[in-house]
């Protein structure tokens, strides 16, 4: 089930290509936890590169990006290090995290039923109120559709 804006966000942590994260520690901060379906695709490698080259500028805005998959922490490190990726990428590989924001859905595809990651960010102020959902974002303005959702 997908939160409601304007209720706390579902909390979260999780093992990453770094380490662990959690949403306390980014208290203080905005976050845009964004969920994305598989490492070294096109897509999402093009997403994340995106976030990648606005990071800094997101930064000044005190927003605060992570990603989530259901990849491996060792699978992350990779992706992040070939990509130069400077934020942490959540390894949910028991999809704590997907199921919590409703990011983790059937799919779809050329026929074959499967469970999969919905391409989605969840937008969280600095108090941990979920302030917007954005849903299919274009995964090369995806910094530039953050910012403005945040107002930014």
């Amino acid at each position: 089930m997908t939160p409601e804006i304007g209720q706390p966000a579902p909390a979260f942590q999780g093992e990453t290509q770094d380490g662990s994260i959690s949403s306390e520690e980014l208290r203080g901060k905005k976050v845009a936890l964004y969920f994305y379906p598989r490492d070294n695709t096109p897509g999402c490698t093009k997403q994340a590169c995106n976030l990648r080259d606005n990071f800094e500028v997101l930064g000044q805005h005190g927003i605060a990006i992570v990603g989530v998959s259901d990849d491996p922490a060792a699978k992350h490190a990779k992706f992040a290090e070939k990509f130069d990726l400077p934020f942490p990428l959540i390894a949910d590989t028991e999809h704590e995290v997907l199921n919590a924001y409703g990011a983790r859905r059937e799919k779809n595809m050329y026929g074959k039923k499967y469970m999969g990651t919905v391409r989605s960010t969840f937008l969280i102020d600095e108090e941990g109120t979920l302030v917007d959902v954005i849903k299919k974002p274009k995964v090369g303005e995806h910094a530039q559709e953050i910012m403005k959702r945040f107002g930014v």
